[in-house]
């Protein structure tokens, strides 16, 4: 990673536990709920750190594997804190916003986020987002609670980083 004049960065300490996910990640996701059709996609995620702030900067599209069609976005900030505990917030192209809490495992590679805040959803109640990384692949799941269904699983995906 380059800063101006073409110096690397450093890795912001509080950063350092999650830079293994800095960079682009690539891949294919499946989705349902049980109030629509179940479906496939593929994803970017991409991580990027501006160095000198302890945050990790979050974009994330997807689309129809069949048309390329592009189907979701979001983008955000993770805030991961030296006592192993994460802060992210996210805003959607639904126009939702979420307030993330969680924790992190550097050795294991897990971070795994619950729902603080579920901002301007009419429906949706509470989200849990787990991201796993084993031999080199990203994967996650993402659960949903909406004013009618208990927790239920949406969402997974498995990217490789570009």
């Amino acid at each position: 990673m380059a800063g101006g004049g073409g110096r690397p960065v450093a890795v912001h300490p509080a950063v350092e536990p999650l830079s293994y996910l800095i960079g682009t990640w690539r891949g294919e996701g499946e989705g349902g709920f049980p109030t629509i059709s179940s479906f496939a996609y593929g994803e970017e995620l991409n991580f990027t750190h501006p160095g000198n702030k302890p945050v990790i900067a979050y974009t994330q599209k997807t689309w129809k594997l069949n048309s390329g069609e592009p189907m979701h976005a979001e983008s955000g900030y993770w805030r991961p804190k030296p006592d192993g505990t994460i802060e992210v917030v996210i805003a959607q192209s639904t126009g939702l916003v979420e307030v993330q809490k969680g924790t992190y495992d550097a050795e294991k590679k897990v971070v795994k986020l619950q729902s603080e805040l579920v901002g301007n959803a009419s429906k949706v109640k509470e989200i849990t987002r787990v991201f796993t990384l084993v031999d080199e692949e990203l994967s996650y799941a993402v659960e949903m609670a909406t004013n009618i269904t208990s927790l239920q699983p949406h969402l997974k995906a498995s990217l490789k980083k570009l």
